[in-house]
């Protein structure tokens, strides 16, 4: 599985939300600036993460996104499911009846898929936000925060 361009934003949008003091609102512009992403891009992630009931929106002079719910409680793959990622990892494959390692190549590929979901469900954004800091840490780098 290959993170895309639209999965890896979205995760670090949000864990650029997570460092929000009391996870307070952040416009899209200052994500954008922090993370150098594209802001117009990042504004329909967060449109689409919003809809998912990953983020909120606050309106007005201080208004911007803010997590919907602690980092704790939100999950890798709910990240990437609410901007239509896939965790699919090979095209629909029919293995052939005649051939037994065909049979258990196709049983192996589905396990292996069926335990990247059941990771990436279990990985939070609190966990990839604390192996950011201590890779951060282990390279002698400031506090200083982009993904």
């Amino acid at each position: 599985m290959k993170l895309t361009t639209r999965g890896h934003y979205s995760v670090k949008a949000l864990l650029d939300l997570a460092l929000q003091p009391k996870f307070g609102p952040a416009s899209v512009r200052a994500i954008a600036q922090r993370q150098d992403l594209p802001a117009p891009y990042l504004e329909k992630l967060l449109i689409e993460m919003r809809r998912a009931g990953l983020v909120h929106s606050v309106r007005g002079v201080q208004g911007g996104y803010q997590l919907a719910r602690p980092p704790a409680q939100i999950t890798l793959g709910q990240i990437l499911e609410a901007v239509g990622e896939s965790v699919d990892p090979l095209p629909r494959h029919t293995p052939d009846g005649s051939q037994a390692e065909d049979w258990v190549t196709f049983t192996l590929w589905n396990r292996l898929h069926q335990k990247l979901k059941e990771a990436l469900y279990t990985i939070s954004l609190e966990d990839l936000y604390y192996d950011a800091r201590s890779w951060q840490a282990a390279q002698g780098e400031a506090t200083s925060f982009v993904v």
